[in-house]
């Protein structure tokens, strides 16, 4: 009698285990299965579209290749120069180095910009001071005044505020009197180092053909040996001068101004309503505008510019931020504007709109981030769900090898890139939606950190070494990527039929080592 009042019901967990079960078969089966397949299928759109971009690219370049000719070189350079000499007619030229508390790099900026070979007397080096630090803009200024003592003919400007950023600054140089005379202007960002004869092979191609507004050199690396960062991020940049950079000046004369290592005409500044400070890319927005009014760009891709690549993690990020950002918003800003242009054709509309701003700049990073990143992942929690080789492996490796075979010495480091792009590409999506939205840190602007030869200074003088295994800083975004893509490998692996953990790991661990800032160059206090 006893035992019968005290008794409990006994629940048994196998009943437990399998309500569980049943109840996620319920939820899983009629609503998160469809859902992934859903987002399978917009993903494979979208990467369609981006092979589709990438093969289009490659075969203007092969073709160029194989005519032995590309957009510049049917302008007869040596010719021109020979005119411009024989009758001194040498137009006005002004160089802009807009700087903000450049302490490492100023004297190299001043310097190559100030041994530009130019008549003297048609050539202005203006220095766009916006510094906070008094120290450093009194050396700013000095090293200025050293110049103008050798016959250099240069201007140091400064600004009580940083109203519009850049722009503000590049623009407001612009408005200076003694500017009203200059036909050209040349725009070198503070690490930028031109080479003597870089005003040589550029302002020929503007002084014969009128309707030309901008001609964009490419970018040459100082320290992409530095760190397999640096290196990395060589790899992706060498596909945008060499492919996206040459394919856009050969076909519809179109291409987004870098921002520097260009050579504008004043008049196409002008005419496209000067620079703006609304987005994040001035330059961009410049470029898109003096586009619609019909001026044309020449990218010459055989002239370099040294200049320095982002070391180290944090200012790779913010550099990162701002121009995934801000292409997004302003697509956001300008697509009313560019549908309704009647100024140009049908096709540089098109391409604009849909390859210039929707395939490179939104989709790029969606892709990579929501296939590679979530999909794949997710769909090895769910047997119902198969993904296709073509899918899955044919059309990503394609596009991989587009990327990289711009850069043949670092075609060994292929899978490294993968993994770091895929990581990127969390930071590049959320900047990308970011801008569409107008949401918070939309007009962030963190200024890109120089090293320049701190480094090397630092490596010289021998003093206690620091153990490297300090945290910089945790990114905890990463870091829960991470956890996800570890569980989804840990499950492939002990249920899974295929080999796709193999890939989860290796992303894992990009994950975490990156969101614990295990990645670039670590410079000491």
């Amino acid at each position: 009698m006893r035992n019968l009042i005290f008794q409990e019901p006994q629940v048994r967990v196998t009943d437990v285990t399998s309500n569980l079960s049943y109840a996620w078969n319920s939820i899983r089966v009629p609503l998160i299965v469809p859902l992934v397949r859903l987002a399978i299928i917009l993903c494979s759109v979208m990467s369609v579209m981006l092979l589709i971009e990438r093969v289009y690219m490659a075969m203007v370049i092969l073709f160029l290749k194989l005519l032995g000719k590309k957009r510049y070189t049917k302008y007869k350079l040596e010719e021109m120069k020979q005119d411009l000499e024989l009758n001194k007619s040498y137009p006005m030229v002004l160089v802009q180095i807009p700087m903000y508390n450049e302490k490492e790099v100023y004297k190299l900026s001043i310097g190559a910009a100030c041994g530009l070979s130019w008549p003297s007397d048609h050539l202005i080096v203006q220095v766009l001071d916006d510094s906070t630090n008094e120290i450093l803009r009194k050396l700013v200024e000095l090293e200025c005044l050293k110049w103008i003592e050798k016959g250099v003919n240069v201007k140091y400007e400064t600004r009580n505020n940083r109203s519009g950023y850049k722009a503000g600054a590049l623009k407001e140089g612009l408005e200076k009197q003694y500017v009203k005379d200059c036909e050209f202007v040349v725009i070198f960002d503070a690490d930028f180092q031109p080479d003597e004869d870089f005003l040589w092979r550029t302002v020929p191609y503007l002084l014969e053909n009128k309707e030309l507004g901008l001609v964009q050199a490419r970018w040459k690396f100082v320290n992409a040996d530095e760190c397999l960062m640096t290196r990395l991020q060589e790899m992706s940049l060498d596909y945008h001068f060499s492919v996206e950079q040459e394919v856009g000046s050969s076909t519809c004369q179109f291409f987004g101004f870098n921002g520097t290592a260009g050579v504008w005409r004043i008049q196409a500044i002008q005419d496209a309503g000067g620079w703006k400070d609304r987005t994040t890319v001035e330059d961009m927005d410049l470029a898109v505008r003096a586009s619609l009014k019909g001026w044309k760009f020449v990218f010459v891709g055989d002239l370099g510019v040294k200049n320095e690549l982002p070391s180290t993690f944090q200012a790779y990020r913010y550099q990162q931020h701002r121009w995934s950002c801000g292409p997004s918003n302003l697509f956001r800003k300008m697509t009313r504007e560019i549908i309704l242009c009647e100024r140009v054709s049908i096709w540089k509309r098109l391409h604009l709109i849909y390859a210039f701003f929707i395939v490179r700049k939104i989709i790029a990073h969606w892709v990579t981030f929501f296939f590679y990143c979530i999909v794949i992942p997710v769909s090895v929690l769910f047997p119902e769900i198969e993904l296709t080789k073509p899918i899955a492996i044919y059309i990503p490796a394609t596009i991989t090898l587009l990327n990289a075979v711009c850069t043949p010495r670092s075609f060994h480091l292929i899978v490294f890139w993968i993994l770091f792009e895929n990581v990127m590409s969390l930071l590049r999506t959320k900047a990308a939606i970011i801008g569409l939205l107008e949401a918070n840190r939309v007009n962030e602007w963190v200024v890109t950190e120089k090293i320049g030869n701190t480094m090397k200074q630092k490596n010289s003088i021998k003093a206690p070494k620091k153990p490297r295994s300090q945290v910089q800083r945790i990114h905890v975004l990463e870091v829960i990527m991470g956890m996800f893509m570890l569980y989804c490998a840990i499950y492939n692996l002990l249920f899974g039929e295929d080999h796709f953990f193999v890939y989860l790991l290796l992303q894992a661990g990009a994950f975490f080592t990156m969101g614990l800032g295990y990645v670039g160059t670590i410079v000491p206090n």
